[in-house]
């Protein structure tokens, strides 16, 4: 048996294959919208596409669903809107679309929001939303991976999403619109909010401005940013220093305002391209120094929401009606 997920990410789409080995494999968004690269001929290059059991994907913000459904049942793509949600260039869509029309059994995962049912009522009633899809997929793998059954994951990468898992179930999550930063997203602040009312931007372009990227002077296309950053950083300039360590003390701040509710943790968990680094810049670490003494802090790999979705696939298939929290539709 095969099962493959997918996590439909800021700067790409990636896919993990968990069968006699594990295969993972990412295409960028522009590859994807241009059409120059099809999804499913890169999955039938790596397997064959009738061993495959199930699949699990994400999709953009997943809040027109609230439980892990059949796509075949799923209304337009488990979205709200499109709106507000970052910088789109319909690759993701490409793919959503070519899943659709393969005949793959699939599965849609939500994301987290005011409808989820495993929250604690007052995060439904303080937060619209709480993260996108593939963040159910990394607490899953998580879960999987270290047995924490108490735990905040904090997913560090275009942006910082942090996650409070109680008792095996998701119960809370701070969004990257009014947490901490990642490289390109942040919140939104006064003069934003000042900008968006005087029409100088949109609240998505904001958004879209409000990470490492605002401090750092950086406005280069997602998928090279970090890089960028990173080069300023090596030679010595000081805007890029600054950013990444205001960006590190922002999420150690959101991590101890989730462990200042949490009625007990196991362990904190860093994920994500930025939050398991250690070279060239050992953000884990940095992070780690600042937060350890309220539990034992580790790291997964930033592969975590391509194979949680895989995880899920699996648990799905195998029968489970509920995954950390959230229902599972038959």
């Amino acid at each position: 048996m095969v099962f493959v997920g997918m996590d439909h990410g800021t700067t790409g789409v990636s896919f993990s294959i968990l069968g006699e080995e594990t295969i993972h494999f990412k295409i960028g968004r522009e590859e994807t919208s241009s059409g120059s690269i099809s999804a499913i001929a890169e999955l039938k290059k790596r397997v064959n596409i009738a061993d495959i059991s199930l699949m699990a994907i994400t999709y953009a913000m997943g809040d027109g669903i609230s439980s892990i459904i059949p796509l075949e049942k799923v209304k337009d793509r488990g979205i709200l809107s499109i709106n507000g949600a970052g910088k789109v260039t319909g690759g993701g869509t490409a793919v959503y679309q070519e899943i659709e029309e393969s005949g793959i059994p699939t599965v849609l995962i939500p994301g987290i929001h005011c409808k989820t049912p495993s929250l604690y009522p007052w995060f439904k009633a303080a937060y619209s939303h709480h993260a996108s899809a593939e963040k159910i997929s990394i607490a899953y793998h998580a879960y999987l991976e270290t047995g924490f059954k108490n735990m905040i994951i904090s997913d560090i990468s275009s942006n910082t999403v942090s996650i409070l898992v109680e008792d095996g179930k998701i119960r809370g999550a701070i969004d990257a619109c009014i947490g901490a930063m990642g490289i390109i997203h942040g919140p939104l602040d006064l003069q934003m909010i000042r900008d968006i009312d005087d029409g100088i931007r949109t609240a998505n372009d904001c958004f879209s401005h409000a990470g490492a990227v605002k401090i750092a002077g950086v406005n280069e296309k997602v998928a090279r940013a970090k890089d960028e950053i990173l080069k300023r950083l090596k030679n010595g300039d000081q805007k890029a220093e600054l950013a990444l360590e205001t960006m590190i003390n922002t999420i150690t701040m959101e991590i101890y305002g989730l462990a200042g509710i949490a009625p007990k943790l196991d362990g904190i968990v860093l994920t994500g391209s930025i939050g398991s680094m250690n070279e060239p810049l050992d953000v884990f670490n940095s992070i780690k120094t600042k937060i350890e003494d309220i539990c034992p802090v580790i790291r997964i790999g930033e592969r975590s929401g391509s194979i949680g979705s895989a995880q899920i696939a699996k648990a799905v298939f195998e029968g489970e009606k509920e995954v950390i929290g959230i229902l599972v539709e038959k």
